[in-house]
């Protein structure tokens, strides 16, 4: 039997998932032109539905230095790009991690209830109350 030469297998996988540890990446905050958002819909393409914490729902675009390599997912907070030009549409720049939320909230960069988003008042009218009026008519005994 032939030695492990770290190329795959069991001996890499574990290697590879004790190596590096936890690193601690500088916190980037918001400059003039830019600002804090949470990600409402994944639309595909690069493209992702943004609602800006200044009460505006913008597309957003993530960066090709990001495709495929960080993976944005529905309500990560992300910071990104207003552009001059389009008013609609922003550039996903910096995807936050959990610790760096934490952070942004105990120095007073985001607010502190960020669940409450622009869409919430529109989540919940999409919700419709069934009654059970509709269920007198049928006879559930015989079904």
């Amino acid at each position: 039997m032939t030695k492990n030469t770290g190329k795959g297998g069991k001996g890499f996988r574990k290697s590879k998932s004790s190596g590096m540890g936890v690193f601690r990446r500088e916190l980037l905050l918001r400059e003039d032109g830019q600002e804090y958002a949470r990600v409402t819909k994944i639309l595909g393409n690069g493209h992702v539905e943004c609602a800006c914490f200044d009460n505006v729902v913008r597309l957003g675009n993530i960066r090709g230095k990001m495709r495929r390599r960080v993976w944005i997912v529905l309500d990560d907070i992300v910071l990104c790009g207003l552009r001059d030009y389009q008013d609609g549409k922003v550039d996903v720049i910096h995807k936050y991690n959990p610790e760096e939320i934490r952070s942004l909230r105990s120095i007073g960069e985001l607010p502190e209830e960020t669940k409450e988003s622009v869409r919430a008042d529109e989540d919940l009218s999409g919700i419709m109350l069934e009654n059970d009026s509709n269920t007198e008519g049928i006879d559930f005994s015989t079904i």
